[in-house]
C-alpha cells in the first residue's frame, strides 16, 4: 500500500534507514545503495540501477513502493530532490561507526553519541504533526491507557505509564504477557492501547495488542519496523530509528527514540489538558516533597 505521507527529500534517508531491517535481501542491496550515494541513484534508469545491483526491476518497484511512493520514477524524482537540497555525509552515515572490542573508550563515546544523535535526527524526521496529532487526541480523550512492552521496550512502556500517570491520566504498563492479555480483554472501546517493540514481532507485545484492537479499543504501535505485524494490527503508527550492531543491541539506540516518542506525546497531551495536567503535577510535586521531607531521619538534639 502506498504511504499518502511521501517523504520529503529531507526525511526520505531517515525511510529508508528506518525500513531497510525488514527489507528482503534483495531489497536491501537497493536501498544500501540509495544510503551510500543518493545522487548517483538518481542519475541511473531503472535498467541502469537494476544493472547496477544486481536485482530486477520488478524489485526495484517493489522497494519504492515500501519507500510510500507510486514506482520508480518518484522515487528517482525525490532522490534528486534529497540530493541537492540535504547535506550528504556519504557511505559512513549508514554505518556510523561500529564498535570493535578493542576501540578505546574515546572511540566508545564518540560512536554512541553519533549512533543516538542519529536515532534521535531520524525518529524527528520521519514523523509528521498530523500522525502525532492523531496519537495525542487519541490519548487525552481516553478513559484508561494500557503500554505493553518487554525487555528494554518494557523500560519505555513503564516511562510512558509513568509520565502520563503524573499528569493525571489513567495509565498503566504491562511487561508481563499474561498480565497484558488480562488488561487487553478488559479495554473497551475509547480505551487506547500502546505496544513498544522494536521488530514489531514480539508475541508478548502483539497478541494483547491484537486482542485489544478486535475489542474495538484504539492501538499505537511505537516500532521501528513500519512493516512489522504489530505495525499491521495498529490503529496509529510512530516509528523509531536506530541501527542496531552487535555492540549497539536494541537497549541502547532504538531505546533512546522510543523514549523521544514517548515524550512528543507526553508534551502533546500535557499541552491538550494544560489546566489538568498543571493541576495534577502541582499536586504530585507536592506529595512528593512532603514524603521525602517526612521520611528524612530527624536531627538528634544535643543533650
Amino acid at each position: 500500500m502506498i504511504d499518502p505521507q511521501l517523504p520529503t527529500p529531507e526525511n526520505l534517508v531517515a525511510r529508508v534507514r528506518a525500513v531497510f531491517p525488514s527489507l528482503t535481501p534483495s531489497a536491501q542491496i537497493i536501498a544500501s545503495l540509495i544510503l551510500d550515494d543518493p545522487a548517483t541513484v538518481a542519475r541511473n534508469t531503472i535498467t541502469e540501477l537494476s544493472a547496477a545491483s544486481g536485482t530486477s526491476e520488478a524489485t526495484i518497484v517493489r522497494t519504492a513502493r515500501v519507500l510510500g511512493f507510486s514506482g520508480y520514477s518518484q522515487l528517482r524524482l525525490a532522490l534528486a530532490a534529497a540530493a541537492a537540497t540535504t547535506r550528504q555525509t556519504g557511505p559512513d552515515r549508514l554505518v556510523p561507526g561500529d564498535l570493535a572490542p578493542d576501540d578505546p573508550l574515546s572511540d566508545v563515546i564518540a560512536k554512541v553519541t553519533r549512533a543516538e544523535t542519529e536515532a534521535l535526527e531520524d525518529t524527528a524526521a520521519q514523523l509528521s504533526p498530523e500522525r502525532l496529532g492523531e496519537v495525542v487526541d487519541a490519548i487525552t480523550a481516553a478513559r484508561r491507557i494500557d503500554v505493553y512492552g518487554v525487555a528494554a521496550s518494557g523500560l519505555v512502556a513503564m516511562d510512558m505509564a509513568q509520565k502520563l500517570l503524573r499528569i493525571g491520566l489513567s495509565a498503566h504498563a504491562f511487561t508481563d504477557a499474561h498480565l497484558a492479555m488480562t488488561s487487553a480483554v478488559l479495554l473497551k472501546p475509547g480505551d487506547v492501547a500502546v505496544g513498544v517493540s522494536c521488530t514489531g514481532e514480539t508475541p508478548d507485545v502483539l497478541e494483547p495488542m491484537r486482542r485489544a484492537r478486535k475489542a474495538g479499543v484504539t492501538t499505537v504501535a511505537i516500532t521501528n519496523n513500519p512493516r512489522s505485524a504489530l505495525a499491521e494490527t495498529s490503529t496509529h503508527v510512530l516509528i523509531s530509528a536506530g541501527r542496531e550492531t552487535a555492540f549497539r543491541p536494541g537497549a541502547l539506540a532504538s531505546r533512546i527514540s522510543q523514549l523521544l516518542l514517548v515524550d512528543y506525546v507526553f508534551v502533546g497531551v500535557a499541552q491538550r489538558t494544560s489546566e489538568l495536567s498543571n493541576e495534577a503535577l502541582r499536586a504530585t510535586r507536592a506529595a512528593l516533597e512532603q514524603f521525602v521531607s517526612e521520611s528524612r531521619p530527624k536531627s538528634r538534639r544535643p543533650s
